[in-house]
């Protein structure tokens, strides 16, 4: 398993034990990036190793390639002088770091490529990560939109509930019932409370005004020719009623005139 396969597996598991245990969306999340900024550090220190070994394995195979060379040039002035087993010694010991230094750039080339490959996905995980940390802004977002749509809907349930509007219901009869005992109590203060003769007078004298602004009235109408000359006596209000009290009148006479018709 490589470097950011290990990362990537301890990271997962991170996430869905804080995943299993938050209690708090936003602390969670804040939490998962933490996690991983610190896994991120961690893995630049691997990388950072791992360009270190490569620039090691380079500089190995330099250092062997180039003692191949020098042994060479010993080999070709051991031959110059005419000492050729110096020449054979040393053309034995050029081909040993030679080899040895094709090894190592063997390995330094395989390293390096794979030191490449570290590096790009270290980019990778920091851009996955600065992603995270933009994520995280709208996904607490959406969580606290959630929560107030939660309250809402919550408050909405309570308020639908009968038991809420059974109150307000009881409350208004109470109210309603109040009112009908007030009103009930001022009628019978009226009633029973006072001079009810003076009461009756007092009602008598108001229906006397409606009477005489019944007269004004068929008089302003005379006046304006709206009215006969014979139809205001006729057909008011006062006129009958003035005609009733002539009545009355003439029936009292009558009555007291009989016992003198009865005088001898």
């Amino acid at each position: 398993m490589g470097l950011f396969d290990r990362l990537s597996t301890l990271l997962k598991s991170n996430i869905n034990d804080l995943i299993s245990s938050a209690e708090n969306p936003e602390k969670m999340l804040n939490q998962i990036i933490v996690d991983m900024r610190s896994q991120l550090v961690k893995a630049k220190q691997q990388v950072a190793t791992a360009i270190a070994d490569e620039k090691r394995l380079h500089d190995q195979a330099d250092v062997e390639l180039r003692q191949a060379e020098d042994w060479e040039k010993r080999a070709v002035l051991a031959v110059r002088e005419g000492r050729d087993d110096l020449a054979k010694q040393a053309l034995v010991r050029q081909n040993e770091h030679a080899q040895h230094g094709n090894v190592l750039q063997q390995t330094w080339e395989t390293h390096r490529a794979e030191t490449e490959k570290l590096k790009n996905s270290l980019r990778d995980l920091n851009d996955k990560i600065e992603e995270a940390k933009r994520k995280k802004n709208l996904l607490i977002a959406r969580q606290r939109r959630a929560q107030a749509q939660k309250r809402i809907a919550e408050t909405m349930s309570a308020l639908s509930e009968k038991s809420a509007f059974e109150a307000f219901s009881r409350m208004e009869e109470r109210i309603e019932q109040s009112e009908r005992q007030i009103k009930a109590s001022t009628e019978i203060d009226e009633e029973f409370t006072g001079d009810r003769l003076a009461k009756d007078f007092k009602q008598l004298e108001q229906s006397a005004g409606s009477a005489n602004a019944d007269s004004q009235l068929l008089a302003l109408k005379q006046k304006m020719g709206l009215l006969g000359p014979g139809q205001g006596a006729a057909g008011s209000p006062a006129a009958r009623q003035l005609g009733a009290g002539a009545e009355e009148v003439v029936h009292t006479s009558d009555v007291e005139e009989l016992p003198d018709s009865r005088k001898p």
